[in-house]
């Protein structure tokens, strides 16, 4: 058989090795967007993804913040949910369990309002063989140290990054905000403190003004701005990051489609999450997946490792 064929049969190796963590392609559907997984069943077979992020959780359930929290914007949307969840104890009582079938890589999302809330869910969470990797979201606020969010300071991200990681052997991901003078100050501490992976990036802070009522949109004023509009501003973190720390980077923000994510990857990007455009189409992942396979047959690579990045 020629190698013209065995492209033309579709044959492309899309495994990502991530070190203690290996997914079967490089699309993971991102946290806040995809529920805990399950609502997405009916949609497509959460086989078919290197994996998902749940929904953040944390030790005890939380309502979010008052209406309205969402709001379009153009190519995007803000939100404000406030990290509603149903939290840690049911998740693993009601949710884990009906998530023991798949074979996907299961990344359970957590945060804290304190240090030892952010080892308390890593203690838990660590217990659950099924549970393939951690993933710290970080951009919440410290309320030992008046409100500062933890992600904000390269000193506290190190401290609360070290306490997780000295209680679990988990794979430990750890989402960075964008919202910060240098995300690669911020990378580097999260590196040192022993994190395996580096998500970038979160949401953006934004806001929206209702001309009407000559106030915010949102309830809370701000909020997390996100889809295809951020995707320059990501993109161009995720290549900083990259070119950073030895650690592998999970690029995030604004991918919407199969070329969106090349570029992520291209930039330096192992894996890449994709949050915002699940809900303008729920299959997105999978098309990205399938979009990032015919690619790579059209151009001749048989593996995705050997995707060549920018310099």
């Amino acid at each position: 058989m020629c190698i013209r064929d065995r492209y033309d049969m579709g044959e492309v190796d899309l495994t990502v090795d991530l070190g203690k963590l290996v997914l079967s392609n490089p699309v993971v559907a991102a946290s806040g967007t995809f529920g805990y997984g399950l609502e997405y069943t009916e949609f497509l077979d959460l086989n078919d993804l290197g994996g998902f992020s749940t929904k953040g959780l944390s030790l005890k359930p939380k309502s979010g913040n008052p209406v309205p929290r969402v709001i379009e914007t153009a190519s995007g949307m803000l939100n404000a949910i406030g990290l509603e969840n149903i939290g840690l104890d049911a998740f693993l009582s009601e949710k884990l369990p009906l998530l023991k079938m798949y074979k996907t890589r299961i990344i359970v999302n957590f945060f804290g309002e304190t240090i030892q809330q952010y080892e308390e869910m890593a203690l838990a969470l660590s217990k659950e063989e099924r549970i393939d990797a951690l993933e710290m979201n970080v951009s919440c606020p410290n309320v030992e140290e008046g409100g500062l969010q933890f992600s904000s300071d390269p000193e506290i991200l190190r401290e609360v990054v070290d306490a997780v990681r000295k209680v679990t052997d988990k794979f430990l991901i750890v989402k960075l905000s964008p919202n910060v003078t240098d995300i690669t100050t911020l990378a580097k501490a999260a590196e040192d403190a022993g994190g395996d992976a580096l998500s970038v990036c979160n949401t953006f802070v934004g806001m929206k003004v209702n001309l009407e009522t000559g106030k915010p949109y949102l309830a809370n004023r701000t909020g997390g701005l996100s889809g295809p509009a951020i995707k320059p501003l990501a993109l161009n973190m995720v290549y900083e990051t990259a070119r950073t720390v030895k650690i592998p980077v999970i690029g995030i923000g604004g991918i919407s489609n199969s070329d969106d994510a090349i570029e992520f990857l291209m930039a330096g990007a192992k894996a890449v999450q994709i949050g915002t455009a699940n809900y303008v189409d729920p299959k997105v992942t999978v098309k990205v997946v399938d979009g990032i396979r015919d690619w790579c047959r059209q151009n001749q690579i048989s593996k995705l490792a050997d995707l060549k990045t920018l310099e």
